[in-house]
């Protein structure tokens, strides 16, 4: 599962050590995984010496033995359901990991911001982040200021070897979408075709902002343009200079591409990462003595 290093203009977990939160990440959910497997099969071995009218009293001491987690866990308990399978338990801790996630990526010790509720439903920032390895660490939505402007650029993700700028173009399923000009793209559907914006135009905007930054902090990483439509064919002459036209009939082999990638944080990254955030904008404000306190607010110094 991917990391949401950087969410519109929230104060991020990740601004604090970019250098240590990716790695901090990845280590909590490998723990927390291997605690929730060890507890769901103690649990599975327990129903076979239990009859079926018992689940609820099984879930409970599931529950309880949860409810004894120190601060640094990021289970919750959000269904009376147990898992049958592991199938099911791996959907639990991912759905469980984005919630955990979006207060990393809204919150700090002593800083936090309003997160808008609609991320807990947002389907696209959750396909990002369950369908992306580890070291995959996305920048959604993120605001940038530049000499006083502030600049919302497109989805960013900082892979181990790259940088990829992505703006996904998405509609019902049925029409196609052709690539025409730089300035404006088609779509059609039974022969009829109306036209819209291009998707080129704020990704070279984006491009253009994130060339810019690192270059003025001399970091040298591939930076490519993707087109994204998981719901669309798209059709095209020829892919402009660094940038990937993905449809939905190439769009399963791409993810499957960069799961399989399997190389570590990489150092280059992290300082992509550094350099990013230190000209992303943030609105935030102090929390609550009683809130920083809270165990809710996973503290993992």
């Amino acid at each position: 599962m991917s990391q949401l290093v950087k969410l519109e203009n929230y104060i991020s977990r990740y601004q604090q050590d970019p250098f240590h939160y990716p790695s901090q990440y990845i280590r909590l959910k490998q723990e927390n995984w291997k605690h929730l497997l060890d507890v769901w099969k103690q649990e599975q071995n327990q129903i076979l010496l239990e009859t079926p009218d018992v689940e609820y009293h099984l879930f409970d001491k599931w529950r309880k033995r949860f409810a004894k987690r120190t601060e640094t866990d990021v289970i919750e308990e959000s269904s009376l359901i147990l898992p049958q399978n592991e199938e099911q338990l791996k959907q639990y801790f991912l759905d469980s990991l984005f919630n955990f996630q979006l207060k990393w990526a809204s919150s700090t010790i002593s800083q936090m911001s309003f997160l808008d509720r609609d991320y807990f439903d947002d389907f696209t920032l959750k396909y990002l982040l369950q369908r992306f390895p580890d070291t995959y660490l996305f920048m959604y939505k993120p605001i940038f200021k530049l000499k006083n402007a502030e600049i919302e650029t497109d989805i960013v993700l900082i892979a181990p070897f790259e940088v990829l700028i992505i703006k996904i173009v998405e509609f019902p399923l049925g029409e196609t979408v052709i690539a025409e000009d730089d300035r404006s793209w088609l779509k059609e559907e039974k022969n009829i075709r109306s036209k819209f914006m291009s998707p080129l135009i704020s990704l070279k905007r984006s491009d253009k902002l994130i060339r810019s930054i690192l270059n003025h902090k001399e970091i040298d990483m591939p930076v490519k343009k993707v087109v994204l439509s998981r719901t669309n064919k798209i059709e095209f002459h020829l892919e402009p200079y660094q940038t990937e036209f993905i449809d939905k009939d190439h769009h399963e082999d791409w993810v499957q591409s960069q799961r399989q990638t399997n190389a570590p944080l990489k150092h280059n990254q992290l300082k992509v990462l550094d350099a990013l955030l230190t000209f992303s904008d943030t609105v935030s404000f102090s929390r609550p003595e009683w809130q920083a306190t809270d165990s809710d607010d996973f503290s993992f110094e």
